[in-house]
């Protein structure tokens, strides 16, 4: 019997793989959410083992169907290329080699509607589980297993207080905080890992702190 790469294996994703195909959606869907802008065209830079099998496993499609928003248990995944040219989603791929990461890794480099240009490293480890590891040049390591917010500021004294007054304001605690810099003045990368769900008030509230670019939330499902 034929069966096509794209049946259903698990009640909580689209097959044949965990980590190619779902891991794959997964990962690219958190990555939009972090950009959290109008997307105008994305390249995937594929590493390792994605570059070899994706389009045996479908990791091309579900990588565009992350893009889009489409989860990897969502039957319109394996239609995610139909979708993409409906919205003018344009979208390339080619191999790359990354350094210190998973074999199952992938650069997608976003172009926006107002043509600047984000990047993000990320990888599929296994059982649908992922790492972000890079966010435009910062080193992180989110796993996304809980609630998270990415936080880009400038780096200033006392802002890392601010934020912390405001998800205290609204009885957030703060699992694991960590703030990533490349030069000392110039902007910051703030990870906030959260005992609980990140509502849109709290996210508005940080959007109002005095040296901070930009918020965006993530929470765990």
């Amino acid at each position: 019997m034929d069966i096509s790469v794209f049946e259903v294996v698990g009640p909580l994703m689209i097959g044949p793989s965990s980590s190619h195909t779902a891991g794959a959606a997964r990962l690219a869907r958190a990555a939009a959410v972090i950009v959290d802008a109008p997307i105008k065209r994305v390249s995937f830079g594929l590493h390792g083992s994605f570059a070899k099998t994706y389009k045996g496993h479908g990791t091309d499609i579900a990588l565009v169907a992350g893009v889009l928003g489409i989860k990897e248990d969502d039957e319109r995944l394996k239609c995610a290329f139909a979708i993409a040219k409906e919205r003018n989603l344009f979208f390339d791929f080619y191999e790359v080699e990354l350094e210190d990461v998973h074999e199952n890794s992938v650069l997608m480099t976003f172009i926006l509607e107002d043509n600047s240009v984000r990047e993000i490293i990320g990888s599929s480890i296994g059982g649908g589980q992922i790492l972000i590891k890079r966010i435009d040049g910062f080193d992180t390591d989110l796993s996304l297993n809980s609630s998270t917010l990415v936080i880009r500021q400038e780096d200033k004294v006392g802002v890392i207080n601010e934020i912390s007054k405001v998800l205290a304001q609204y009885w957030i605690n703060i699992g694991v905080m960590t703030v990533k810099r490349n030069e000392r003045g110039a902007q910051a990368c703030c990870i906030i890992e959260t005992d609980s769900f990140i509502p849109k008030e709290v996210v508005e509230g940080l959007k109002r702190i005095e040296y901070v670019i930009s918020v965006q939330a993530i929470n765990a499902t």
